[in-house]
C-alpha cells in the first residue's frame, strides 16, 4: 500500500500489463514513469534513475470477519463497481476466480532466476527490511506462534499474528518482551499484550498502547505480505523465522 504522492504531487496509479521476475509493473499517470511494484521505485521512463522510492504504508491480509470484528464502523469497496458485474469478484478459493488455477498451483506461471528452496515458491510470508537487513516469516509459523519477540537489523520488533487468516502486524518494541495478555483467547489474534515489566498494552492498527498512558506508543512497522519466491527476488540475503517445537 504506497504513497500515492509523487514528486510532491498527488497522482493515480494503473497496470502497465508488464511483469518484472513474475511481479508487476505499474505505471503513475503524472509522469507515466514505470515502477517496480515490490519495492516502489521508478524503473523506466521520466522518473528512472532519480532515486525516488515511495513510502508505504502498514497494511494486512485479513478475513472480512476478523476485520469486522475490530473496525465495525470500516467502509468497503462495492462489488458493484461499474467494472465487471458483482458475482465476477469471487474468492481466491473459489474455482470460478481468475486466478485460481495459478494460487493453487505449485509453480509460477513465468520463469523467476532467483529461487530458495526454504520454502516452497507459493508459501506465503510477512516480509520485514530495516534498512539493509530483512527477515521472512512463513505465515503457517506465525498461526502456530501467535506472538514473536525478535530483532531485524539491530531494531527490536514484536510480531503479533492470527491463528486464523493472514495477518501479522509488527511493531516496535524497545527493549521490553511481550507476552498475551492473562485473558487471551488462543483462537484469536491477541488484542492485548503484558510487557516484561508486568505493564498491560492494547494492540491497535496504529501501534502497541500503554492502558496506563494511552497518549503513548510503540509504532507500527510497514511489512509486505507476499509469496516467498516474490520476497526472495528482492531480498536474497533475508534471514528466515524458524518457529521452534
Amino acid at each position: 500500500m504506497y504513497s500515492g504522492i509523487v514528486n510532491g504531487e498527488p497522482t493515480t496509479f494503473g497496470t502497465s500489463g508488464l511483469l518484472y521476475r513474475s511481479n508487476k509493473v505499474m505505471y503513475d499517470r503524472a509522469t507515466r514513469s514505470l515502477w517496480n511494484q515490490f519495492i516502489g521505485e521508478p524503473v523506466i521512463g521520466p522518473l528512472a534513475g532519480s532515486g525516488i522510492r515511495q513510502p508505504f504504508f502498514p497494511s494486512v491480509v485479513t478475513t472480512w470477519g476478523e476485520w469486522w470484528d475490530d473496525h465495525p464502523d470500516t467502509t468497503v469497496l462495492a462489488q458493484d463497481t461499474g467494472v465487471y458485474p458483482a458475482e465476477f469478484y469471487v474468492p481466491e478459493d473459489n474455482p470460478l476466480a481468475i486466478y485460481y488455477n495459478y494460487f493453487t498451483a505449485d509453480e509460477v506461471m513465468f520463469p523467476v532466476w532467483l529461487r530458495d528452496d526454504t520454502f516452497e515458491p507459493k508459501t506465503v510470508v510477512v516480509g520485514l527490511s530495516i534498512d539493509e537487513s530483512a527477515k521472512a516469516y512463513a505465515v503457517q509459523d506465525l498461526q502456530d506462534a501467535r506472538l514473536v519477540n525478535d530483532t531485524v537489523g539491530g531494531l527490536n520488533v514484536v510480531v503479533v499474528a492470527s491463528p486464523e487468516s493472514r495477518a501479522g502486524r509488527i511493531y516496535e518494541r524497545d527493549d521490553l518482551t511481550f507476552a498475551p495478555a492473562g485473558n487471551d483467547d488462543p483462537e484469536l489474534a491477541p488484542a492485548a499484550l503484558v510487557d516484561d515489566t508486568g505493564a498491560r498494552w492494547m494492540v491497535t492498527e496504529q501501534g502497541l498502547v500503554p492502558a496506563a498512558d494511552p497518549s503513548q506508543q510503540l509504532p507500527r512497522i510497514p511489512s509486505i505480505t507476499s509469496f516467498w519466491f516474490g520476497w526472495f527476488q528482492y531480498h536474497p540475503d533475508t534471514e528466515v523465522y524458524e518457529h521452534g517445537p
